[in-house]
Order: C-alpha cells, then sequence, then structure tokens
C-alpha cells in the first residue's frame, strides 16, 4: 500500500475515533459512511479467529489468522482511532460543555446524512424491513432516554466491562459507546483516564475492548453476510433512534460539568427558545449534512 493509502486510512480512523468520543454518535456510522464498514468488520472477525486459535493452543493457526489480517488497512486505522481519543478527548468534552446545542446540531446533521446514504444502500426495502427499522428507531430511541449517574473511582474490573461493552456499539452504526459509557456513569472517568494517561487504566480497558469485539464481530460479520438487508435496516432503526440525543435542545448531548460533580440530561426534546438559540445548531447541522453527502458521492466505496 502506498503512503497515500496510509494516509488516508489514518485519516479514516482519526475521523472515526472522534466520533465515538462524543455521546450520541458512533465510529460504525463513519465507517458506513466512509464505506469500508464491511471491510472493518472482515479485518476485526480475523483477527477474532487468531484469538481464538491462540485460546485453543493452535499457534500454527494463529499466526496464519495473524497473517491473514489486512494489517496496511487495519494498522493505519487504529493508530488513527488511537490518536482521536488522545488528541481530541480533552477538546472535544470542552466544546460539549461550552457549546452543546451547537455540537449536537453539527452531529445531528452528520447522521441524518448518514441515515439517506445507508437507507440508499438497502436492497430491499419490503415490509419485513420497513418494520425492523421502524421497530428498532422507536425501542432504541426509548431506550436511549436512560441515563445514568457517574460512577467515582471505579475500579478495574468496571473499565474492563465498559471497554468490552462500549467497543460492541463503538462498531455498530447507530449506537454511540461514549452515550453507553453515560449511561453506565464511565464516562466522565474514562474521559479522565484518557486526559490523565492512567496506562493501567487504559490498559484495562483495551483489554475488555478486545474480548467484546471477539465476541460480538463474528456474530456480527455473520448476519451481515446472510441477512444484510435485515442488518442495515436495524442499523438506520439505531440511527434514527439516536437522533434523540442529538436533538440540539435544551441541552444537546448531554454534558459533564467542569468538577465531574453533575451530569446534565442530554435526551430531554425540546424547541429552541427563539432564533438567537436556532441559528448556529442548524446552521451547523445543514453544513454537516450538505459536506457528508457531498463527500459519500466522491468516496469510492471500499466495501
Amino acid at each position: 500500500m502506498n503512503p497515500r493509502d496510509l494516509i488516508s486510512n489514518a485519516a479514516r480512523g482519526f475521523i472515526m475515533g472522534a466520533a465515538d468520543i462524543v455521546p450520541g454518535i458512533s465510529g460504525g456510522t463513519i465507517a458506513l459512511l466512509l464505506g469500508i464498514y464491511e471491510r472493518l468488520l472482515a479485518s476485526i472477525r480475523t483477527g477474532a479467529r487468531s484469538l481464538g486459535r491462540l485460546a485453543r493452543g493452535d499457534l500454527g493457526g494463529f499466526i496464519a489468522q495473524l497473517k491473514a489480517i489486512e494489517w496496511a488497512f487495519i494498522g493505519p486505522l487504529l493508530a488513527g482511532i488511537a490518536a482521536a481519543f488522545v488528541v481530541l478527548a480533552s477538546v472535544i468534552d470542552r466544546l460539549l460543555t461550552n457549546e452543546p446545542e451547537a455540537m449536537a446540531g453539527l452531529f445531528f446533521g452528520l447522521v441524518l446524512a448518514s441515515i439517506l446514504i445507508a437507507w440508499q444502500m438497502l436492497n430491499n426495502r419490503d415490509s419485513t424491513r420497513i418494520i425492523v427499522l421502524v421497530s428498532i428507531a422507536v425501542v432504541s430511541f426509548f431506550i436511549l432516554g436512560l441515563q445514568s449517574i457517574s460512577v467515582t473511582d471505579p475500579g478495574l474490573v468496571l473499565f474492563f466491562f465498559t471497554g468490552a461493552i462500549a467497543i460492541c456499539a463503538m462498531i455498530l452504526p447507530g449506537i454511540s459507546g461514549s452515550f453507553l459509557m453515560l449511561m453506565l456513569g464511565m464516562y466522565t472517568a474514562f474521559v479522565g483516564t484518557v486526559h490523565d494517561q492512567e496506562l493501567t487504566n487504559l490498559a484495562v480497558f483495551a483489554l475488555g475492548a478486545l474480548a467484546g469485539l471477539a465476541a460480538f464481530s463474528t456474530l456480527l460479520s455473520w448476519i451481515l453476510e446472510h441477512h444484510r438487508d435485515t442488518l442495515l435496516a436495524a442499523l438506520i432503526g439505531l440511527m434514527g433512534g439516536s437522533l434523540r440525543v442529538l436533538w440540539p435542545w435544551p441541552n444537546g448531548v448531554g454534558t459533564i460539568d467542569d468538577s465531574a460533580a453533575k451530569q446534565i440530561n442530554g435526551t430531554a426534546v425540546d424547541l429552541p427558545a427563539g432564533f438567537a438559540d436556532a441559528w448556529l445548531p442548524l446552521l451547523l447541522g445543514l453544513v454537516a449534512f450538505t459536506v457528508v453527502l457531498a463527500l459519500h458521492r466522491f468516496t469510492p466505496d471500499e466495501t
């Protein structure tokens, strides 16, 4: 792979990582938007198989599966995701605190465009797929209305299981790993861990993420291979339900205040108080919607 492709994949990973930091938007949505979702899942599935071979003591099979991973694609992608978490965690957290409605409007437009793109990818739009889409959208809309209080001083076991749960959400378009961490009360602890570079907590979180990927990616890949349209319909429904979290008013996606003592609800749905509150989120949402559709039009499908 030439340097241009390496840089391109690292940039895609950076965008995915930036999305995963924001409660309400998933890196899987970005992967779907960029046309690399199925390719990403294939690499994750191969990696899960390699871990399965290692667990059975099949060292030769483990090495063979590792060699089969498309490292020139997945390596830069993972590096970009990691770089986004290191570089942007504090920046995005600050923007969500200081400009929650504007940020929510921006990401609302992005996800709305992603829904339109995913709908165009759906080949079979029969009644079954429509029922799946609407049902998942309604259920996720109400489930995403649940939030939890922040956990203080979480242990390593909680970091492990948070990693396992969050990573599964991160590879599903429409489910935000960050928002699930909010629901688990672990968002503040995780952002603080990244900001303070607490390596032990980060390592345990990463181990949990690997375990979650190994358990979930193979199942998801099988469903995508055998029931692609049904899965796409479900993913569109998830993205539709997630718009509740991204609705700009009254609190954007919801944040943790600067003292980390209070969690601001981001799932309430209201109308803006007036034009002064509405114009910036609407403008950013329209810009994001337009840019995403334009980029998709000129982005080759690599699946």
